[in-house]
């Protein structure tokens, strides 16, 4: 069992900078692939970006690609999400997930077992 707590979300005027955590619970943490989506008001939950265990690999949607990061510190049972150069678009309530440690990272919401609370991020223009 994985519990997840997001926080960091908050409110930043367009072209800022905002960092998401994300703390998990549980033993395994260090076993499991890692990811961030969000959800915007009126819109279906969309993939921004995972991690895999080890944390050697990555992977985007392509409208963060370049602007985000997302890392980890197994040691520290953490996730996180470094959002550069915001865009109203950015918009959302943000989700922190974990899943099965699979070879290749997936932007499918089915293969994450366990989702955190969210936390909102609002991007002024």
């Amino acid at each position: 069992q994985v519990q997840l707590v997001e926080s960091g979300g908050g409110w930043v005027q367009a072209g800022g900078s905002l960092r998401l955590s994300c703390a998990a619970s549980g033993r395994t943490f260090s076993s499991k692939n890692m990811g961030w989506f969000r959800q915007a008001p009126g819109k279906e939950r969309e993939f921004v970006a995972a991690i895999s265990w080890s944390g050697d690999s990555t992977y985007y949607t392509d409208s963060v690609k370049g602007r985000f990061t997302i890392s980890r510190d197994n040691a520290k049972n953490a996730v996180y999400l470094q959002m550069n150069s915001l865009k109203p678009e950015d918009t959302a309530v943000y989700y922190c997930a974990a899943g099965r440690a699979i070879a290749t990272l997936t932007a499918q919401p089915a293969s994450y077992d366990y989702w955190g609370q969210g936390t909102q991020v609002t991007v002024s223009s």
